[in-house]
């Protein structure tokens, strides 16, 4: 599933804001990731590992720390310097038939490329896939985890969908998208990250890696689900809509009681929720966000201030919507003292729920 409108990767990723270390959830994810790649791709230490997407090195370094040669290749200037800095080496550019042929010439061949949350980033998709197969040695594979459109779906994730998301992925289209590269996918599973994730490792065709049977299982599941019908997304819609008449008849009703509401959270997604449930500056009068980045900004199109965490405790909002709900558990858990002293949690997707 495609978005129709794309908008210049150049606007959006040279000077771009999300870091995945600054959450303790994906820096255990990657840590975890980084063991299960090296038992399916049979990595060894010295082997070449090049990241896609690579933002601040979160996972190659658990990849080095593991005893592999890494590199990443990321456009996010400011961030692909940090993360240089850090010690993870990393190209201030976007991955190209062009970048490929370079590493292949300084670095030699990748016995592993990986691509996470970033290929639902890029446009011209089979050109970025070929790159890769290019890259990759006769025994390498290519690693990727993308948002599941099944979950999105299931759990009425609506607000996944944004300008950076260009398309949502389910596994029968991409068995036969990577076979006209020249890869086969070989295994898939599902993840928890993003409020659920798909992870696939496709070789290439006469690669030594085996074939799991869980991408049969995962292409008849699909279609059980309705995911090649029209008119489950239709449905699809129309769930939407009920729940976000009842988010904000929760919330007006609240704010009708004199309650002061904030938010958690300024992830990409959190404007989608915002604008497709109408929930505006009259409802929720600002957002914390622990992205220092992020902090005395302003939410797009609403303007709703973005602050730091500890303004919870100063301006003691009655209730914090929770904008990134993949975080509520551990946003609940490391500020346990704003619900202790009375304030309470409210969690919009992928069900309106009070803690």
């Amino acid at each position: 599933m495609q978005l129709m409108h794309v908008v210049d990767a150049s606007h959006l990723f040279t000077d771009y804001v999300y870091v995945s270390g600054t959450s303790p959830v994906f820096v255990r994810h990657f840590d975890k990731y980084s063991e299960a790649v090296l038992a399916r791709v049979c990595l060894s230490p010295g082997d070449l590992v090049v990241e896609v997407g690579s933002n601040d090195g979160t996972l190659l370094r658990a990849f080095q720390d593991r005893g592999m040669n890494v590199l990443g290749v990321d456009p996010a200037r400011d961030i692909a310097g940090r993360a240089s800095d850090a010690g993870v080496e990393t190209w201030p550019r976007f991955f190209d038939a062009s970048v490929a042929a370079e590493i292949l010439g300084t670095r030699g061949p990748a016995k592993c490329v990986a691509a996470n949350n970033v290929l639902a980033h890029i446009d011209a998709l089979s050109d970025t896939i070929d790159a890769a197969v290019d890259l990759l040695a006769p025994d390498g594979m290519l690693v990727f985890e993308v948002s599941y459109l099944a979950d999105v779906i299931e759990k009425t994730l609506f607000d996944t969908i944004y300008h950076e998301h260009l398309d949502y992925h389910t596994v029968a289209p991409l068995v036969g998208f990577l076979r006209r590269s020249g890869l086969e996918l070989v295994h898939v599973e599902h993840v928890d990250t993003h409020g659920g994730s798909l992870r696939g490792y496709a070789r290439k065709a006469d690669g030594p890696h085996p074939v799991s049977g869980a991408v049969e299982e995962f292409v008849a599941r699909e279609r059980a689900l309705g995911l090649d019908r029209e008119e489950t997304f239709i449905e699809f819609g129309k769930t939407i809509d009920v729940l976000g008449t009842r988010v904000r008849d929760f919330l007006e009703g609240l704010r009708g009681k004199g309650k002061q509401i904030a938010g958690f959270g300024a992830p990409a997604k959190a404007t989608t929720l915002m604008h497709q449930f109408r929930l505006g500056p009259n409802m929720i009068e600002y957002i914390v966000d622990d992205n220092q980045w992020k902090q005395g900004l302003f939410t797009p199109g609403l303007h709703i201030p973005v602050l730091a965490p500890d303004s919870i405790y100063s301006l003691r909002p009655d209730f914090l919507v929770i904008l990134a709900w993949n975080f509520s558990e551990i946003i609940i858990r490391n500020h346990s003292a704003y619900r202790d002293s009375g304030g309470k949690f409210v969690v919009p997707v992928p069900s309106l729920t009070v803690h």
